[in-house]
Parts: C-alpha cells; structure tokens; sequence
C-alpha cells in the first residue's frame, strides 16, 4: 500500500506550506479555535508529550497574513508535521543535554524575558491606545487647529554671497528663475528649478523661513538670505490657508504616538516599582565620579546643499 509521501525534510513543510497556499482562498481565519478540554484533543504525541488542537491552531495563527486563510483541511496536515519535526528536535537537543548547557540556557531565559516584556507592555497599554484615544487626540489638537498659511517657493542655493547676488542679477535683468535655479543652484531640487513645495513656516529653519512669508505670490527676495546651508535667492510662488489634515490620514501617525507614549509611561511605571541598584562593568560600587557625563562632541558644521526643512 503506498505511503504518503512527506517532505523530504521536516522543516521543507514550510516551503511545501508556501507553494501550496499562494492562491488558496481564505477559510482558516475564520475556523473555530478550540481552548480547553474536552473540545481541545490531543492530536499527536512525541515522546509522549501530547500536541494540542489548540496548539496547532496558535501555530496557524503565527504564519504570515497570506497563509492564513488556507483551508484546514490543507493547512493542518501540514502544520502537524511541522511541530511534531520541532518537538522531535528539541526532545534530541535536551537527550544531549543541550538544555543543561549555560551559553543555551542564558538565551532561553533572554528569549522568556523578551516575551514577558512583550506581554506586559501589550497588557498595560491595549486598554489605553484605542479607536477611541486616537479619535479624542484628533479632534483635541489637530482638528480645532486654525488654517495654517503655507507657501510654494522656490530658491536658488549657493556656498556664497557673491554668487548669490550674481543669480539675482541675472533674475532682475529679465532671467528666468527656475532656469537659473537649475544652472546654479547647489540646493535641495535644483533639477526642478528649486522648487520646495508648499511649507508651514515651522517646517523651515527660520531665516529661510522669516525670508519666505516676508514675500507676496510673485516677489522675489530682494538681497540674498543667508541660513546655516549656505545662502539663498528665493521666490515665492503661492500661499494659501492650509486646512488641518482629515482624520484618516493622520490616524496612524497619531496611534504611533499613543503607542510611543504608554510604553514610555509603562516602563517608567516599571522602573519605579522596581529596586534597582546599578555597578561598574567590573562589578565594583560605583564612586560619585563615575556618573559624570563627557563633554557632548560638537555640532558638525553645516554642509551647503543639506535640506532646509527641520
């Protein structure tokens, strides 16, 4: 009678899995996940530890978004060989006392922590970051915002003032600008004739900016402006009232934000709970001369050429 053929290697159903799923239409999603007994059978044993229905369902669970939505009865005959190859491995790793080996054990107990961090930062901040938080942060500090005036314009960068006034002389005697701005300009979108898009006056460092919204829809600056980048002939193309943007496409941003702040929050909760006592790398008490900070390095000089927006 023939035999059903398998992998040739255990861990290939993974490859197998992804071969055979790419175009299998979703189902497993949605298929009911038993939890406990006696609606959680045992489905294999190695060695006699028992498999669990609900552990090849969690199983199911971890593939990517794409394998998913395999149909069961495809999906589990593959997932089954898959964990019963692991737990046959781990079993062969702790029979040659792998388990017992300190380099093994130090990563088992990093991987634990690694996972208990990860379930008590979920736990603490699931509740608090919600469709809801992420609405009410919207509608506080962004949609009451008042229109905000921005401005399209276009500048002409170059390392030094006289070349600068040069490039302005050529505009005033009749030049056209987004011509020079390609022909001279060392700037961010030279080849697009200078062109920096629409700006809100934070967007800038403030003596590109100062010099921008000083100007009106078609003037250009009258003397070159001089910023940390180098120094700037600018032009003024538009301004207009920019509205506050809509819900849907700062709702991520804001969730990130959220999210950001409550594991902050969290891990200060954490800290503070904690007793943490802190030693040198040799293992000695610290001295009140080892918490002393070196000088900050500093600031590399400004590069001409380097963007404008902050």
């Amino acid at each position: 009678m023939p035999q059903r053929r398998r992998p040739a290697h255990p861990f290939c159903a993974g490859l197998a899995l992804a071969l055979a799923l790419a175009a299998a239409p979703p189902a497993l999603a949605q298929a009911p996940t038993p939890a406990t007994p006696p609606g959680d059978p045992v489905v294999a044993r190695v060695d006699g530890e028992p498999i669990l229905l609900s552990d090849v369902a969690a199983a199911a669970r971890d593939l990517p978004e794409e394998l998913r939505g395999a149909p069961p009865q495809m999906l589990y005959p593959l997932l089954l060989d898959q964990m019963i190859a692991g737990r046959a491995i781990t079993a062969a790793a702790r029979r040659a006392g792998l388990d017992r080996e300190e380099e093994v054990r130090a990563r088992i107990r990093r991987a634990e922590e690694l996972e208990l961090q990860q379930a008590w930062l979920t736990r603490e901040i699931g509740s608090r970051v919600t469709d809801e938080a992420v609405r009410a942060r919207y509608d506080r500090e962004i949609a009451s915002r008042p229109a905000e005036e921005e401005v399209r314009a276009r500048h002409i960068l170059v390392p030094t003032e006289s070349e600068a006034r040069a490039a302005l002389a050529e505009i005033r005697g009749g030049a056209d600008f987004t011509a020079v701005a390609q022909r001279r300009s060392t700037g961010p979108g030279a080849r697009e004739g200078g062109d920096l898009g629409f700006f809100r006056r934070g967007d800038m460092v403030p003596e590109f900016a100062n010099a921008a919204f000083a100007l009106q829809a078609g003037q250009v600056s009258e003397n070159p402006v001089r910023s940390p980048f180098g120094w700037h002939v600018i032009k003024v193309e538009e301004r207009r009232q920019a509205a506050p943007p809509p819900f849907e496409e700062v709702a991520q941003a804001i969730r990130q934000q959220l999210l950001e702040a409550e594991v902050q929050a969290a891990v200060e909760r954490a800290r503070a709970a904690a007793r943490i006592e802190r030693f040198n790398l040799d293992g000695s008490a610290p001295r009140p001369t080892d918490g002393a900070e070196p000088p900050a390095p500093a600031a590399p000089a400004a590069r001409p050429g380097t963007p404008l927006r902050r």
